[in-house]
């Protein structure tokens, strides 16, 4: 059984062994986490109350905060906030006093400075206005004169520069410049030129670049123009700006209409600006003859299918005379596909080139259309219904060089009225060799003795007009039909001896005279380049050869024209 006492010294026992592992507790370092744990545990202890009112301190100060932004002045009863509002309220003042602390010092060491300043200048000041005047009297002096050269030529002063040795290397440009132009050499002598050296004032300085001018214009043997060229030939030239730009504006101005679009110079026109020979000046007046007439040069025309000499003189406004005295050498009476003729030994100095935009109502051709016909034979055609043009409003830009027209592209066009096909028949049957082809051969081969029109032969009975061409070729030559058709006379016709007719029955007929034989009868049918008679001197002749002759519709015409 234990005794009390026995009791006490247990209980002592334990609070000793407690105090002890305290001991050891408090001795070993508490860890973050523990501390952590530990001030949560404490948060978690508080009551509500206190939790709501640490809630309401942060919408409270946001309140604040917005309140003093806009100017306000927040207020409260409770002594942490009123200490909050003051703190912030006393900062404009603490920065003020600052500054003005800080200002003040500021004064007080420059008013300490200028007065030193003022002190050392009132000490020298007769010197200082000396200095200051000896300054100024130098400024003045050499802003109102400077060293100069006077240049002088034949004794008479051009300018005053301020560089001597300037003003010698532009003599030497002006000796350079008036050889190059003139072509041959040129220096000045040695006493034209003198360079005189002093003290001038300023105002009688001149500007460096005149000087070429006027030592140029002192020589005279150049001068400073503007020269015409076309395509690289010198026309003229003259000493005014802008005068032959005028001069070439006018010969444009000649062929502008309300409807021009553009006026160009075939050739190339250029202006060139600089020194050229004084001696090579010419009139305004005589440029602009010149490039208003011709020179030496050529125009011509290539003939074209179906031309002829007359319609070829006639269309370009001369005679065939005239046309022939250019052209020497040349048959009038048989000219050839692709021969160039001359129409004039001069051409204009400029050819002006005129477009112009035209608007006007043309006819619209009309296709056709063909239908077979077994009765007629191959290559005839015969209209069954003739067809119709249309109209139509055309817009197109139409060149014209020195007014003739040479170029025309349609830019629009507006039908009006459309066009009727025409209906054609076309025939199928095979031709006879003995039907007309349209096409003329020669009718033998030979030397052309006489030709179309009049002529002088001085033989006794021999036409004045020769309605058709004489072939020379040996005698008894075969003469064969010139295109085939039917032999519509065959025998003696006076002068024109033995004769073949032949009707070709498309409005030709051709005559083949002063034949010695025949190789037909008449009505009988012959084929292009068949045999129909022989070369012979029959009737009046000088000697054997063939007479040709083409009528046409009841005219006889030239044969030149139809044989190729």
């Amino acid at each position: 059984m234990s005794t009390p006492d026995h009791h006490n010294k247990k209980k002592a026992s334990a609070s000793a062994r407690a105090r002890e592992r305290g001991a050891k507790v408090a001795s070993r370092p508490v860890s973050f986490a523990e501390l952590l744990a530990g001030i949560l545990a404490w948060l978690g202890s508080l009551p509500d109350r206190v939790w709501a009112r640490l809630r309401r301190i942060g919408p409270r100060l946001r309140t604040l905060r917005r309140e003093h932004k806009a100017g306000n002045f927040p207020e409260s009863n409770r002594r942490l906030i009123q200490l909050l509002l003051l703190i912030p309220g006393l900062f404009p003042m603490w920065r003020s006093k600052l500054k003005e602390r800080i200002f003040r010092r500021r004064g007080k060491r420059l008013r300490v400075a200028t007065v030193r300043v003022t002190r050392r200048s009132r000490l020298r000041p007769l010197a200082f206005v000396a200095v200051a005047l000896v300054f100024a009297s130098v400024a003045a002096f050499f802003s109102l004169y400077t060293t100069g050269t006077a240049v002088s030529y034949n004794g008479e002063t051009l300018e005053v520069v301020g560089d001597a040795a300037q003003a010698r290397r532009i003599a030497a440009s002006v000796e350079t410049l008036t050889a190059e132009t003139l072509g041959n050499s040129f220096t000045f002598s040695d006493d034209a030129l003198q360079y005189t050296s002093s003290l001038v004032r300023r105002s009688e300085l001149g500007e460096i670049e005149n000087l070429e001018k006027e030592l140029t214009d002192e020589v005279g043997l150049v001068t400073y123009g503007y020269s015409l060229y076309i395509d690289d030939e010198l026309v003229g030239s003259t000493p005014y700006k802008g005068a032959l730009e005028a001069l070439l504006e006018q010969v444009k101005q000649i062929g502008v209409s309300a409807d021009t679009l553009s006026v160009d110079f075939v050739e190339d026109v250029r202006i060139s600006e600089g020194y050229v020979p004084t001696d090579s000046l010419v009139n305004l007046g005589y440029i602009a003859e010149t490039i208003n007439s011709t020179k030496v040069g050529e125009e011509t025309y290539t003939v074209q299918k179906y031309d002829t000499w007359s319609e070829i003189a006639e269309a370009h406004g001369m005679s065939s005379a005239d046309l022939e005295a250019l052209n020497p050498g040349y048959n009038i009476n048989h000219i050839n596909i692709g021969d160039e003729l001359v129409l004039s030994k001069e051409v204009p100095y400029l050819t002006v080139k005129v477009t112009e935009r035209q608007n006007y109502r043309d006819d619209v051709d009309y296709d056709v259309n063909y239908v077979d016909d077994p009765s007629m034979y191959q290559g005839d055609t015969r209209v069954i219904k003739k067809g119709e043009y249309g109209t139509a409003d055309i817009v197109a830009d139409v060149v014209y060089v020195n007014g003739i027209e040479t170029e025309r592209t349609v830019i629009s066009q507006v039908m009006l009225t459309s066009p009727k096909a025409e209906t054609r028949a076309r025939g199928t049957k095979e031709r006879p060799s003995w039907m007309p082809t349209g096409n003329f051969r020669w009718p033998c081969s030979g030397r052309l003795t006489s030709y179309f029109g009049y002529r002088n032969t001085g033989i006794r009975g021999a036409s004045t007009y020769h309605q058709g061409i004489d072939i020379a070729c040996a005698y008894g030559t075969t003469i064969v039909a010139a295109d085939g058709g039917t032999v519509e006379f065959t025998g003696y016709k006076g002068a024109m001896g033995y004769t073949v007719i032949i009707n070709h029955g498309n409005g030709y007929r051709t005559f083949y005279e002063h034949c010695s034989s025949f190789a037909c009868s008449a009505g009988q049918h012959v084929y292009k380049g068949q045999a129909i008679a022989y070369v012979g001197r029959s009737g009046v002749a000088s000697g054997a050869h063939c007479h040709f002759g083409v009528e046409r519709n009841g005219t006889l015409v030239n044969p030149l024209n139809y044989l190729p």
